[in-house]
């Protein structure tokens, strides 16, 4: 396979094209995931996920370059990004359990249990928004931030800030409110 033909007629819209680098890519991919990850299903999301940016960060391919090295490192920070993203969310729903668990400590068997329930319920709602919402309710009703210092943090206008935690907690509302909805 010429390599950089393959790129050239992918960047022209080429299912064939990119097909080929796929297949030629994929098990090197694939198998870079697994080592990072340690679950086949996970590789196989993040190996899906790397071919996405890919496809939109091609055009911005030096062709002075090395693609394999070029994309073997593209692979690396992503791999790299979903690992902090998943552990900076997973900290937070810990963060969250145990503060909801301990509101609900000195109450009694039933009370626990409906804050077990809320808990999941909230998390499973947050898991429906996107990143953006997920992101500054995190921040602002998780982690009690101030609108400044999630503006700040976030490198957003203030009123960009507020405006999304507002829209945030309708969505959020929505969702739990659809959700109970599938529960009665």
């Amino acid at each position: 396979m010429d390599l950089e033909a393959t790129i050239r007629d992918c960047l022209e819209g080429s299912q064939i094209a990119w097909k080929a680098l796929v297949d030629a890519y994929a098990r090197r991919i694939f198998n870079m995931a697994y080592q990072f990850c340690g679950s086949r299903e996970e590789a196989e999301d993040r190996t899906q996920e790397v071919f996405l940016k890919l496809h939109g960060a091609l055009p911005k391919y030096d062709f002075g370059k090395n693609f394999t090295a070029w994309l073997l490192t593209l692979t690396k920070n992503h791999l790299i990004d979903e690992y902090r993203r998943t552990k900076w969310e997973k900290t937070q729903r810990d963060e969250f359990d145990e503060r909801v668990l301990s509101q609900a400590a000195g109450s009694g068997p039933e009370e626990s249990l409906v804050a077990q329930e809320t808990k999941a319920l909230v998390w499973e709602g947050l898991g429906r928004l996107s990143a953006d919402m997920r992101m500054v309710i995190i921040l602002r009703d998780l982690q009690g931030r101030s609108y400044e210092e999630i503006a700040e943090s976030l490198g957003l206008p203030l009123g960009t800030v507020k405006s999304r935690v507002n829209r945030a907690r309708l969505q959020l509302a929505q969702v739990l409110r659809d959700r109970r909805g599938d529960v009665s």
